[in-house]
């Protein structure tokens, strides 16, 4: 098992997660984080943490294409440790759904 960012991030990215994440599996885009599932050691403490409920274990139904898309952009983001801004619009996006289609961005964050 891993855990997985979902579209709920799009747009929040919050960061808190990464404050306490212990093998630092957080990555950044521009616009939300993944988590690198061969790093993830399922600890589930950034599970709690994520104010936009983005993060979700990989056990549940019909995330495969999370954790594919999660697997591929840890691999070409940077590497974040530490928490950054939110965006000024996190907590309107919060409830927003179906995020993916509208708002993705392939492009990387800035990274630590």
């Amino acid at each position: 098992m891993t855990y997985v960012v979902t579209d709920a991030c799009i747009r929040c990215k919050y960061m808190d997660c990464v404050e306490v994440c212990p093998v630092d599996c957080f990555y950044e885009g521009e616009n939300m984080l993944v988590i690198n599932p061969s790093e993830c050691i399922d600890c589930g403490v950034c599970e709690p943490e994520c104010p936009a409920e983005a993060i979700l274990p990989d056990t549940e139904n019909g995330l495969e294409k999370w954790l594919e898309l999660n697997r591929t952009y840890s691999e070409q983001w940077p590497n974040i440790t530490t928490k950054g801004e939110a965006p000024a619009d996190a907590d309107a996006m919060k409830a927003e759904t179906d995020k993916f289609d509208k708002y993705f961005s392939p492009n990387p964050g800035s990274g630590d």
